[in-house]
């Protein structure tokens, strides 16, 4: 039961970049729809994400098992800032569940505009917002370096930058 309830570390990016497109894909529908249900599994789908990566999520399943094999040879990078972006749009999706569940549908739709933006961002180029904000609250000290110990030293990733140091 422990293995299930995991984040993988490193994490493809390509996967990752598939389910932002998929999260992309149903913000607009619920954006442009105003169908409420469709914040049902959205935000269920980051719950899951967060909980234990890919393993919970049909988003995630699809993402690694399907789609991610056939883009190429995976592009790996380092899990702990993925499942913070997971947790910022499990918040924003939490957010606007609770907003249509006190009438506000209008103010649903533009927090999942917010989270359609952050996720295109991400699916079409390649930036994760949650990722540079995880490394800023590294730097300034709110997440300590012991959470990840890759993205605290860069030069396990670029290893060109240690013999500058």
């Amino acid at each position: 039961m422990s293995t299930i309830f995991t984040f993988p570390s490193p994490v493809n990016e390509k996967a990752a970049r598939t389910v932002a497109v998929g999260v992309v894909t149903m913000g607009i529908a619920f954006v442009v729809s105003g169908a409420t249900w469709l914040l049902i599994p959205l935000t269920y789908g980051f719950v899951a994400r967060v909980a234990s990566g890919p393993t919970l999520s049909p988003l995630g399943q699809i993402a690694t098992r399907l789609i991610a094999p056939r883009l190429g040879e995976p592009t790996l990078v380092a899990g702990p800032p993925k499942r913070f972006a997971q947790l910022i749009g499990a918040t924003f999706s939490i957010a606007a569940s609770v907003l249509v569940l006190t009438g506000s549908v209008g103010a649903a739709q533009v927090v999942i505009g917010l989270l359609v933006v952050a996720a295109g961002l991400e699916g079409f180029g390649g930036v994760c917002l949650g990722c540079i904000m995880f490394a800023q609250l590294m730097k300034v000290g709110v997440i300590p370096e012991s959470v990840c110990l890759e993205c605290a030293d860069l030069s396990k990733r670029y290893p060109q930058l240690a013999d500058k140091a």
